[in-house]
């Protein structure tokens, strides 16, 4: 191995043990950070410059230093192959001196490793969301394209997973929308808290040089700085807020897979996937399985894992900066890697599913759906809602026992259980009709989810 590249040697003598080393080492997984730490590095050196701190000469040899490092980790193949380096921060830093000589030993005036990597990884995480909040959108527009495309079709709603009402199928995509809006807001709401600097916090008392805060922010494009040096190189509660939405995506995600999952089994029959977002079995030349979304399904645990894992990690720490935290940035990078893929993989699944109207239709008009309507019908017709709920609870059970739906039972026969029944009731266990009463702001009638389409589009142009 080469000698180990480090920012910290001068009270050492001795090389550290090899086996320490690569323990300590996180070199593998933070150089996904070095575009960030460059950013935050340029925006230092600046404000080093407008200090004093460091002259104009020194300041263009630096910025014109990173700019080079970062040309290069766009065209050499190899450019991070290094087996000495301890972590992205010190490859940065001897790479620069490498390239620029002793003005490159200035840049880390006024700073610590501290509030240097809490920079790079608040940098990193707003990309980041930003990131998440495009495949938010484009999942979203895809659930809209599927709704309008089925916009006519009506499919069984259920609870505790037994028949309950008919509903839109365009309803049942916008209600994912509605997760999908409020995951949305989450990332957004959580960005205005990542993005503020904690850069010139030094180790954890604060930089001993007048460097203008606020004007490094205002360049990194932060909107304020850190109030505490303290906290600020101690804090990951971004971190933890950012995985924490990504694991409620992992949850809708997952229920919306499951759904799919059912919905496209024999025994359900409402959809179908197309054979780019589905598999086949190695024994079974009849089955066509949906590992897309059993995958996606199956990876909400692993992101919940790097919930719990950063929450354990964070929940003893004394103040300030402790080596745990190191810990930090694979649970990130994996819930993002995570969450990112399977957005985009669900959105691909939306975009080559089908829906089998007859099958749909034919489940809704089945089980009893309309009972909620009969007892609605004797409601208005002056009965007391429970009253009305037991007459109803009643015909089902006589249906049931005749084998038939409720529509289907003769009007002499639904007069036996109440005499408030009239020629209306058939009209009424309609299924356009049992749509059409739901007409209340939220609702699954054709003119509300119209309504909420338009909205959402709306929404989402904005």
């Amino acid at each position: 191995m080469n000698e180990k590249k480090n920012l910290w040697g001068g009270r050492f003598t001795d090389q550290a043990d090899e086996t320490f080393f690569k323990f300590n080492r996180s070199y593998d997984f933070d150089k996904r950070l070095f575009q960030a730490d460059i950013a935050g590095s340029v925006a230092h050196c600046r404000g080093l410059e407008a200090a004093n701190v460091i002259n104009t000469e020194d300041s263009i040899q630096i910025q014109d230093g990173l700019t080079s490092l970062l040309e290069k980790s766009r065209s050499q193949t190899d450019f991070f192959a290094d087996d000495s380096a301890e972590d992205i921060h010190s490859f940065i830093e001897s790479n620069l001196i490498k390239q620029i000589g002793d003005a490159g030993r200035k840049l880390h005036t006024g700073r610590s490793r501290n509030d240097q990597v809490a920079t790079a990884m608040r940098i990193w995480t707003r990309a980041a969301i930003d990131d998440l909040s495009g495949d938010v959108t484009n999942l979203q527009k895809a659930l809209l394209d599927l709704a309008e495309e089925n916009i006519d079709i009506v499919i069984p709603g259920y609870t505790h997973l037994q028949k309950a009402q008919a509903v839109l199928f365009a309803h049942w995509c916008l209600a994912y929308f509605e997760m999908l809006r409020r995951d949305a807001e989450r990332l957004a709401e959580i960005r205005k808290r990542v993005n503020i600097l904690p850069l010139g916090s030094a180790a954890l008392a604060g930089t001993s040089y007048p460097i203008d805060r606020n004007a490094v922010a205002e360049y990194l494009g932060f909107e304020g700085v850190s109030r505490n040096s303290l906290d600020a190189v101690s804090d990951r509660d971004f971190c933890v807020e950012f995985v924490s939405a990504s694991a409620l995506i992992m949850t809708h995600l997952s229920r919306l897979a499951e759904d799919i999952i059912l919905y496209c089994t024999n025994e359900f029959g409402f959809f179908e996937l197309s054979d780019a977002v589905a598999t086949g079995s190695s024994i079974m030349p009849q089955k066509k399985n949906p590992d897309s979304m059993e995958l996606v399904r199956g990876k909400s645990g692993r992101v919940f894992g790097d919930l719990i894992s950063l929450l354990s990690m964070l929940k003893s720490l004394p103040l300030a900066y402790n080596k745990d935290m190191q810990e930090d940035k694979e649970a990130v990078f994996d819930a993002f890697d995570t969450v990112s893929d399977c957005l985009r993989v669900t959105t691909i699944v939306l975009k080559n599913l089908s829906v089998k109207r007859e099958n749909a239709e034919r489940a809704s008009s089945k089980g009893y759906l309309n009972a909620t309507e009969l007892a609605d019908y004797l409601a208005r017709k002056g009965v007391s809602f429970r009253n009305a709920h037991e007459i109803a609870g009643k015909i089902v059970l006589y249906a049931l026992e005749k084998g038939v739906e409720i529509e289907k039972l003769r009007i002499s026969e639904l007069q036996e259980f109440s005499p408030e029944i009239g020629e209306d009731i058939f009209g009424a266990l309609s299924l356009v009709e049992s749509l059409n009463t739901k007409n209340a702001i939220g609702g699954t009638s054709r003119n509300r989810v119209d309504e909420a389409l338009k909205e959402a589009r709306n929404a989402l142009n904005k």
